[in-house]
C-alpha cells in the first residue's frame, strides 16, 4: 500500500478474504471489517461471502437496507482508497464468493484497531481520552442525538481505576454470583412448601384460606419469570430510554451511566451485564416489595423465579451482542431485532428476551422496516 496517499492495490484487497483478515469495498473505499465479523447481525459467513467485494449494493438493499447509523458505523473500519485504475479489477471480484478452501491468507497487514479513532475526530463532542461520565451532561440538547450514534470503542466512565473496575463485569460473573442463589432459594422454597404449612389469604380470613402445596412451586417460579419480563420491559422503556431534560446536567449524567453508555458503545463486552453490587441493591428492594404483597414462602418462590428470569435476560442480552446464532433460529431473529433497536429504532423494540410485551404496548418495530439494520 502507498502509505503516503493511502492507496491500496486491488490485488492486496483480494488477499484479505478470510476470517483472520476480512476487507470489503464500498466504491473505491476500503474497509477492514475483521473485528466486526462475529458481531454482524446477519452472521459471520454472510459477511465473509462478500470479502474482497464491493458491498455498495448490499448496503442500500434490498433485502437489507442499512440504516444511517450502520453506514456511519462502517466508517470506523476505513483504511484507505482503492488504487487508481484498479476499480474494474475489484468489480470483477464482486461476483466471486468466499470459500474456506480458496481463501487466500493475508500477505500484509494494514490493520488499525477501530477503537483508537472516532468516526469524525475533528468534530466529536467529547474527549475520548478522558472519562465520559462527567462530560456528557455538558452536551445538553445535543446529548440525545449523540448517544444514539453508536461507535465501536470501549468507554471509560470514572477517573478512579478502582471505581472504573467496579463498573465493569464479565458475563460469567453473573452466573457465578446468582445461579447458586437461585439453586439454594429454589431448594429452600420447595422444601418449605412441602411441609404443608403455607396458605393463602390468612391475613383476611381463616375459613377460606387456600393451601399451597409443593407442586405449586413450578407455577410460582414461572409467574416470577413472567413478572420479571414485564419489569424488564418497563425499566427498559420508561427508565433506560427516558429523554433527560437538556438543561439538567445530573439527569443526563444519570441516564448515560444507567443505559446511555450501552447505546453509545453497544459492543463494549465489559458493560453488557449488570455488576453484582448495584444489582444486589435493586434485587434486595424488589425482594422487599414481593414479601409485602405475598405470604413469605409464596413470595420467595415468585422472587426466585424472577431472579432466574433476570439471569436469563442478562445472558441472552450478552449473546445477542456477541453470539452468532444459526440463521432461522429464534435467537437469530431476536439478535436482528435487537440490533435494529440499537441502530435505528431506539424508541421501539424494548423487549430483550422476547417481543412479548412489545405487542400489547404497541412498541413492536414496524414490519415494513424490520429488514433494516
Amino acid at each position: 500500500m502507498d502509505s503516503a496517499v493511502g492507496r491500496i492495490p486491488a490485488a492486496e484487497v483480494q488477499r484479505h478474504r478470510s476470517a483472520t483478515s476480512c476487507w470489503v469495498l464500498c466504491g473505491r473505499r476500503v474497509y477492514d471489517v475483521t473485528v466486526f465479523l462475529r458481531l454482524h447481525p446477519g452472521g459471520q459467513r454472510l459477511l465473509l461471502s462478500r470479502a474482497g467485494c464491493d458491498v455498495s449494493r448490499e448496503l442500500q438493499g434490498p433485502p437489507h437496507r442499512h440504516s444511517r447509523n450502520a453506514l456511519r458505523w462502517l466508517e470506523q473500519y476505513y483504511i484507505g482508497e482503492l488504487q487508481e485504475d484498479e476499480q474494474g479489477v475489484a468489480g470483477q471480484a464482486s461476483e466471486e464468493r468466499w470459500h474456506p478452501a480458496t481463501a487466500v491468507p493475508p500477505a500484509t497487514s494494514y490493520k488499525m484497531d477501530p477503537r483508537c479513532k472516532t468516526v469524525d475526530p475533528d468534530n466529536d463532542l467529547v474527549d475520548w481520552k478522558k472519562p465520559l461520565l462527567w462530560q456528557v451532561g455538558h452536551l445538553k440538547e445535543k446529548y440525545d442525538e449523540w448517544v444514539h450514534q453508536p461507535v465501536d470503542r470501549p468507554i471509560r466512565l470514572f477517573h478512579s481505576d478502582f471505581i472504573e473496575s467496579c463498573s465493569k463485569t464479565a458475563w460469567y460473573i453473573v452466573l457465578a454470583v446468582w445461579v447458586p442463589v437461585v439453586l439454594y432459594c429454589s431448594w429452600f422454597c420447595y422444601t418449605s412448601l412441602a411441609q404443608g404449612n403455607t396458605r393463602l389469604f390468612t391475613s383476611f380470613t381463616t375459613e377460606y384460606t387456600i393451601p399451597v402445596h409443593h407442586y405449586w412451586f413450578p407455577l410460582l417460579f414461572l409467574l416470577g419469570m413472567l413478572i420479571w419480563s414485564l419489569l424488564e420491559y418497563t425499566i427498559h422503556r420508561f427508565i433506560f430510554h427516558m429523554k433527560p431534560p437538556a438543561s439538567n446536567y445530573y439527569l443526563i449524567t444519570l441516564h448515560f451511566m444507567l443505559h446511555g453508555q450501552h447505546h453509545k458503545s453497544p459492543f463494549d463486552s465489559s458493560r453488557l451485564v449488570f455488576p453484582p453490587l448495584p444489582a444486589s441493591l435493586v434485587i434486595g428492594f424488589l425482594y422487599g416489595v414481593i414479601l409485602l404483597l405475598f405470604p413469605k414462602i409464596v413470595g420467595q418462590s415468585i422472587f426466585v423465579g424472577g431472579l432466574f428470569g433476570y439471569v436469563v435476560y442478562d445472558m441472552i442480552h450478552y449473546y445477542l451482542h456477541y453470539g452468532s446464532p444459526k440463521e432461522g433460529t429464534y435467537l437469530y431473529e431476536l439478535k436482528a431485532y435487537h440490533v435494529k433497536h440499537h441502530f435505528e429504532h431506539q424508541k421501539s423494540g424494548f423487549g430483550i428476551t422476547s417481543k412479548l410485551w412489545d405487542h400489547p404496548f404497541h412498541t413492536l418495530i414496524p414490519e415494513e422496516t424490520e429488514q433494516t439494520h
